[in-house]
């Protein structure tokens, strides 16, 4: 042991005087009473060790070293996590306020002395001192971080979303995400995100979190979770290419190898059998057909087993998932698919059921998030029309801002306001915005102004949704509303077909928004604003009634296949006759006219309607059997064949004439005993 050390050590064990204190830095604190001798003595030297007045100690001979080494020690790993989530900052905070005073006050009369590599054997009871502290540590903060780690995770993301510097103040006076419209998060494709928001994560996790550790690894993937109960995973066939690249957009399609094709063919078999049991067989042959799996979903979500459809959909959008090009990107927003391709249909039709699924389970931010991703993959075209579903989510999702923002970009080029669904949700988003505390005046006014300016004109523009929204809502209008005949029965009636499918469809999903005693207030006023308009002749009427009887004659292809995905009643019955009459497949429903055809079905013989019950069952033995002999003569040898074929089938025929003939039927036994029991048991 080296003398300094030994110095400190003896030092250590002199009295507690206060003037010793004072020359080793530290504070002074209540002790005995300081030596008479030692009262005037002389201030040490900094850096040198005295032996007169560096005794002057304290009780505990280790606790200068004990001083030292805190302050020499790292962190643990609980202390940076506690310090991450700002748990015990205050507690921890006043603990190593003392320690850090005396540390320094050491560090000015020894520091020199502390930091020689000679006090190495006097540090030597450090390891275990370190164990120590951290087994207190973890009895103090580690039950707290058990508990209540991801609720304070979750908590953390909030307050980064609030307050992310992605904002901007517009003329307006609603704040726009200076993000692309379009732009998808990772976080929110994930539903337990936001149920944990709901219920707080130990609800909604339970007892899923030690099974996690132990379960065994597979593919990582955005838009489903992977589960245990799934069939292990291969690849399938599928694969994706990059097409084309202009103006920074990246054009991508999925392509079926032979191998898929093959089984895509057999599905179309098992379709057309109209037996779900050969779908069943050929999912367990092919456990990530896409096609398949979505068309049994759709059987099960018939049958009332909601989870079974469900799981069938994630499962289709995992296999689609593992199929990605490395460069495609979900929350770019700037890669398209082409639906006219079928292979590409499978994804959105996937995304589309899978968003409807967590609309019903009461995710709607969720849903939101896979509602923004189907539009990237198409905003032009948007072939399943979720600009007629995406206010509605916005609303229910309380998305106000995104909605006003969308209205606002998109009605230049996309005239919305044409739409009765964004005609009538965008001003009740105003509405809602208007009613948030946390706004200045001057938004809260714009707010409300924008709302009233914009509800009368969609009363004006679209005034049959009026009486069905009021009859949803179990309201009664008054008798100056119900007698007049701009919101009559007379409006409903005068309307082409297709306005009124987009006007059923809107009642019928959103008239729940619409119950609010306010909100219901606010519309009643307005109403009232138009009849005076209406009484008044404005020009305004007029030139919307125009419009209607104009617009609206026909229905594009995307808006009935929106509404026959969507299975609402209201607007399914107003369906034309072309669309009802066809038969509509789940995996693919009104595909497109202008379909990309990359491979078809290989061409089955066409056989003639008027066959007899003979033809049929000796078409059940052989399937190239024709009784009629009308055997396409491509060249010899098909028409040698076809004649092989006929003599084959004659001498078959002749053999089963000859067995008939032979069949002999043999008489029961009869009982002579005439005094029998008569009738038999």
């Amino acid at each position: 042991m080296s003398r300094r050390a030994l110095r400190r050590l003896r030092g250590e064990q002199r009295g507690q005087e206060e003037p010793g204190l004072g020359q080793l830095g530290l504070e002074a604190g209540p002790g005995p009473e300081p030596e008479p001798g030692r009262e005037g003595s002389p201030p040490a030297i900094p850096g040198r060790g005295c032996r007169g007045s560096a005794r002057a100690g304290v009780s505990n001979r280790f606790e200068l070293i004990t001083a030292e080494e805190l302050e020499d020690e790292p962190p643990s790993r609980e202390e940076r996590v506690d310090a991450r989530l700002g748990e015990q900052d205050a507690g921890e905070g006043n603990n190593k306020g003392a320690v850090t005073e005396e540390t320094e006050g050491d560090g000015q009369g020894d520091g020199e002395e502390a930091e020689q590599p000679d006090q190495t054997p006097v540090l030597s009871n450090k390891p275990r001192k370190k164990r120590k502290k951290r087994k207190t540590k973890k009895s103090s903060a580690g039950e707290t971080l058990e508990d209540n780690d991801l609720e304070d995770i979750d908590s953390l993301l909030e307050k980064i979303e609030d307050t992310s510097g992605l904002s901007q103040q517009t003329q307006s006076g609603i704040i726009a995400d200076s993000r692309p419209l379009l732009y998808v998060e990772h976080r929110n494709l994930n539903p337990e995100n936001e149920l944990k928001r709901y219920f707080g994560a130990r609800a909604v996790l339970g007892d899923q979190r030690p099974r996690q550790r132990q379960r065994q690894y597979v593919r990582s993937t955005w838009l489903t979770a992977p589960k245990n109960t799934w069939p292990r995973y291969s690849k399938t066939g599928i694969a994706m290419q990059l097409v084309d690249t202009r103006r920074g957009v990246q054009y991508f399609t999925f392509e079926h190898h032979r191998e898929y094709q093959q089984v895509q063919f057999k599905f179309l078999d098992a379709v057309e059998s109209m037996d779900p049991n050969n779908i069943v067989l050929l999912l367990q042959m092919n456990p990530y057909h896409v096609d398949s799996l979505l068309q049994l979903s759709d059987v099960c979500r018939m049958q009332e087993d909601q989870e079974m459809a469900r799981d069938l959909v994630e499962r289709a959008l995992y296999s689609l998932e593992c199929a990605f090009h490395p460069v495609f990107s979900l929350t770019s927003g700037t890669c398209r698919l082409d639906y006219r391709r079928p292979e590409n249909r499978a994804f959105f039709l996937a995304l589309f059921k899978h968003l409807m699924f967590l609309e019903k389970r009461g995710c709607p931010r969720t849903a939101l998030e896979f509602c923004k991703l189907i539009l990237s993959l198409d905003p032009e075209n948007d072939p399943l029309c979720v600009l007629l579903l995406i206010d509605f989510l916005s609303l229910r999702a309380r998305e106000y801002t995104f909605l006003t923002r969308m209205f606002q970009e998109w009605e230049s080029h996309r005239n919305l306001s044409q739409l009765p669904n964004f005609a009538f949700s965008v001003p009740l988003a105003y509405l809602f915005l208007s009613q948030q505390e946390e706004r200045s005046e001057l938004e809260l006014s714009q707010a409300r102004e924008k709302a009233t300016q914009l509800i009368q004109l969609a009363l004006i523009m679209f005034p049959s949704v009026l009486m069905p929204l009021l009859d949803h809502c179990s309201v009664q209008p008054d008798a100056r509303v119900a007698s007049h005949s701009f919101f009559g029965l007379n409006a409903q009636i005068s309307q082409p077909a297709a306005l009124n499918q987009l006007t059923s469809l809107y009642v019928g999903r959103t008239h729940s928004l619409w119950k609010d005693p306010a909100v219901m207030a606010w519309l009643e006023t307005n109403v009232h604003e138009v009849l005076r308009m209406v009484d008044a002749r404005d020009p305004l009427v007029e030139e919307s009634e125009h419009k209607r009887k104009m617009r609206y004659q026909s229905a594009p292809r995307n808006i009935y296949r929106h509404i026959i995905l969507s299975e609402m009643k209201e607007a399914t019955a107003a369906l034309p006759l072309e669309v009802t009459s066809q038969p509509v497949m789940g995996f693919d429903p009104l595909p497109p006219l202008d379909s990309i055809i990359s491979y078809t079905r290989p061409d089955r013989t066409n056989h003639p309607s008027n066959e007899s019950t003979l033809s049929l069952f000796f078409r059940s033995l052989l399937p190239n059997f024709n009784l009629q002999g009308d055997i396409r003569h491509d060249g010899d040898e098909e028409a040698g064949a076809g004649q092989d074929l006929n003599q084959g089938v004659n001498r078959l025929m002749a053999a089963m004439r000859d067995m008939l003939a032979n069949i002999q039927f043999q008489e029961p036994p009869r009982d002579d005993n005439p005094e029998g029991d008569g009738d038999w048991d």
